[in-house]
């Protein structure tokens, strides 16, 4: 698997609502994305809501053989374009037999159940053992082929491997953010696929200082060194970062030959901008002491 993705959440309309201005030019970015070796795609029914996995399958439908894309479930939107997480099984087998339509397939490759885990909001109460055990359903059925979680603490993903295998866990983690560095812990022991999502921190990282100097050093942009640093930083990584520009498409793919040339000093110094002893799901990570 070419370690580099594509998270495709900013291929929706204003506030990830509704299809974007240019359809075709979403639909664009997409098919040049398999061309240039991105075999990895992360969406979810909520964006759009529906309209992106529509795309995904009007641009790549039927889905090329090796590209996996791993589509969330348990995740709605509100009419007030808010974002709600419900787990009840109902939701969670509508929204897979949804996006099997909408892609144009027959089965899903990895399919995540989204938890409330590091972005506390309006959510419905539903025991893990009822959402993930609808998910497991829906395996056995043949309707999924892998099963990961988004959003999930060190606790969670082991009560959920209890129930089911967990293929991915998608977390927040970012060169600001650590906060997914527990559970990133737990994947790179047992062999769990780890998919930071917000990998360039929301684009709050473009101005980094600490950026700068590695930047300049290979001739790369900042947004290039913070994916590099993450595929630096663990084996596990698969990095998700998403655009509707082809340029910035290009160059976020090649942050993968950024990656073998920085170097050992210039990850850790990176990695030492924070704390990550003091990182807790759900919490801001504060800084390290030395780097306020």
């Amino acid at each position: 698997m070419n370690r580099v993705g594509y998270g495709a959440m900013q291929l929706a309309g204003p506030k990830v609502w509704g299809f974007p201005d240019d359809p075709e030019a979403a639909r664009r970015v997409l098919r040049l994305a398999v061309e240039l070796g991105v075999t990895f795609f992360d969406t979810a029914n909520a964006y759009g809501p529906r309209t992106v996995n529509q795309l995904i399958g009007q641009a790549l439908g039927p889905i090329p053989e090796g590209v996996i894309v791993g589509n969330k479930v348990g995740a709605e939107r509100g009419p007030d374009k808010s974002w709600v997480v419900d787990g009840r099984p109902e939701t969670i087998r509508r929204q897979v037999h949804e996006a099997l339509t909408d892609m144009g397939t027959d089965a899903s490759e990895l399919t995540y159940l989204r938890l409330v885990g590091d972005t506390p909001g309006a959510h419905q109460d539903v025991p893990l053992e009822d959402s993930l055990g609808a998910l497991v359903q829906l395996r056995d059925q043949g309707l999924i082929r892998r099963i990961g979680l988004s959003g999930a603490s060190p606790q969670v993903l082991a009560r959920a491997q209890q129930i089911t295998p967990i293929a991915a866990v998608q977390n927040r983690f970012n060169l600001l953010d650590r906060s997914g560095v527990q559970v990133l812990a737990d994947c790179e022991t047992q062999g769990i696929l780890f998919i930071p999502y917000f990998p360039l921190a929301a684009g709050r990282l473009s101005g980094h200082p600490e950026l700068t100097g590695p930047a300049e050093r290979l001739g790369a942009t900042p947004a290039q060194i913070a994916l590099a640093w993450l595929l630096r930083r663990s084996p596990s990584m698969v990095v998700i970062p998403g655009t509707s520009s082809t340029d910035h498409l290009r160059s976020n793919i090649a942050a993968s030959e950024v990656a073998e040339q920085l170097t050992d000093t210039e990850v850790a110094r990176l990695t030492g901008l924070v704390d990550e002893s003091q990182a807790a799901l759900g919490q801001p990570t504060p800084p390290a002491h030395d780097h306020r």
